[in-house]
């Protein structure tokens, strides 16, 4: 083994679980220091992107509707997945901190895979809602309500959690014997178990139970959804279509954005060979840009929530307005006395 793959090994009764792997990022890439600054950039405008939409949100009455739970729950999503993501990257590549404790990689894959598993099923439940809206919009108001949005949240929360526990405790089962050197920028799961020199059958399999649970379940029901929407709209004037189809946008941009390249890497790996670096790059991409796309897109593409955002200013430049009055006349009521 090189320098890069000697750690400590701990021996756990049946399986041999390493002290630290080995984070090896890009390979031989000039001035890649800029592509982490880059990502900083990401980061910091996806933290302030949904924060903003999470201030709106909470802050405007007329926005604690069913639909605007699930675009919190989105905002909320995008910050802990690329909280969880970006810092410890940068960390790990720009300071040369390439080594990660065996635990910390668990719990970093975990949540992770958790967040990102989110961020596909809130854009179902958001599917769910435009259906509901635009095929059976006299009985909107009493099946999309709050507790029923609350109740499929928790439950995708639940779930995800549940599975994504069972995965990395798959993980758990291995033993490590040789190189502990991850081909990622991340503790991802295939680099990790790939590492594995027992049997990794079950870990393959469960790779693939997640594939299905995070992309491709999602993508069909989304596509069966819009399919629905499609016959419905058929059916209805011109005018209202038109007017129907723009509650559908952002929804729809939020879809390609998320899930064209996640699909575009995968396929592209079965097919084809990619080079480790073109892979990271699409990987990191996939995670990060996405995060910092929807909430502009939620706040450009959205009429209510630039409404909101519009009356949130005015509110404020009220309350300015309001605090000078009242120091104006404090300070004639003291010229007054003086």
């Amino acid at each position: 083994m090189g320098s890069e793959e000697k750690a400590a090994i701990i021996f756990n009764a049946t399986f041999v679980h390493p002290a630290k792997f080995y984070l090896n990022g890009f390979s031989n890439i000039p001035h890649v220091k800029y592509y982490y600054v880059f990502l900083c950039f990401v980061y910091i405008m996806t933290v302030v992107g949904n924060c903003f939409l999470l201030s709106v949100i909470y802050l405007v009455k007329t926005l604690h509707t069913p639909k605007y739970m699930i675009v919190f729950n989105l905002a909320f999503t995008d910050l802990c997945g690329s909280t969880t993501l970006i810092p410890k990257v940068l960390d790990t590549f720009l300071f040369d901190r390439r080594y990660i404790v065996y635990e910390a990689c668990l719990s970093y894959m975990f949540f992770v895979f958790v967040f990102a598993g989110m961020q596909s099923w809130t854009l179902v439940i958001m599917a769910y809602d435009r259906f509901i809206a635009i095929c059976f919009p006299l009985r909107y108001h009493s099946i999309v309500t709050k507790p029923a949005i609350a109740a499929m949240l928790l439950f995708s929360w639940f779930c995800l959690s549940s599975v994504m526990a069972v995965m990395v405790g798959f993980i758990n089962r291995l033993s490590f014997c040789g190189s502990l050197v991850v081909q990622s920028f991340y503790c991802d799961h295939a680099p990790v178990f790939r590492l594995a020199c027992n049997d990794t059958s079950i870990n393959v399999v469960m790779a693939w139970i997640v594939f299905i649970i995070l992309v491709c379940i999602p993508v069909i029901l989304i596509g069966l959804t819009y399919v629905s929407i499609s016959i419905a709209l058929s059916r209805i004037a011109s005018a209202e279509r038109l007017k129907a189809m723009k509650t559908c946008t952002s929804h729809l941009m939020l879809v390609a954005v998320f899930f064209l390249p996640v699909l575009g890497t995968n396929i592209t790996s079965v097919s084809s060979y990619i080079h480790p670096n073109a892979r990271i790059i699409n990987s990191t991409l996939t995670h990060t840009i996405p995060a910092m796309l929807n909430p502009i897109i939620y706040s450009l593409k959205t009429e209510e929530v630039l409404n909101s955002i519009r009356k949130l200013c005015k509110r404020n430049r009220l309350n300015l307005t309001k605090q000078e009055q009242r120091q104006d006349c404090c300070l004639m009521q003291l010229g007054g006395h003086l």
